[in-house]
């Protein structure tokens, strides 16, 4: 599972969508209401982005799938004793393993496990990172964005075109 393509892909084009519109409603109106369109615009994609990440269910199968992955890769290296689990609380592309090693094969684990894709590195011991709802706001925000430099693009074509009464 590719996080950009899987996860946060449709936060992309959520934002983009919902940026489009916001813009379309913002750029029309007078100068008072912009800052209200835009900023019930951008808590709409971002409320848009907590859905999808929790209720929707998507960190649970991103999760799911990465931990699957590492399992059987672990498998594949006859190693049924180490464990390895997304950091949880909130959860993060960090992979946490744990289990009987030594030294050549924890440094080992370690570079193995952060080749999977979905994850961004792969520890021993446990810790933060970054946690995967602020990368899904980043994208809604970055296509929210796009979604009103588009609208905005438009915008100024239909006022440019508009001065035209042949």
């Amino acid at each position: 599972m590719n996080p950009l393509w899987n996860y946060l892909w449709p936060m992309l084009m959520m934002g983009l969508v919902v940026g489009g519109v916001t813009g379309t409603i913002a750029f029309r109106r007078e100068a008072k209401r912009i800052i209200i369109a835009l900023s019930a615009g951008l808590l709409v994609s971002l409320g848009l982005a907590a859905a999808w990440h929790g209720p929707l269910g998507a960190s649970d199968r991103f999760s799911a799938h990465v931990e699957r992955t590492a399992r059987t890769a672990l498998d594949y290296y006859e190693m049924p004793k180490i464990e390895a689990h997304l950091h949880r609380s909130p959860v993060t592309r960090r992979l946490v393993l744990s289990g009987p090693a030594d030294d050549f094969q924890q440094s080992e684990l370690m570079r193995i496990m952060a080749l999977i894709p979905g994850v961004r590195e792969a520890r021993w011991s446990g810790g933060g990172g970054v946690p995967l709802i602020v990368e899904s706001a980043a994208a809604t925000i970055l296509g929210f964005l796009l979604g009103l430099l588009l609208a905005y693009l438009v915008e100024l074509r239909r006022r440019y075109n508009a001065q035209w009464n042949w």
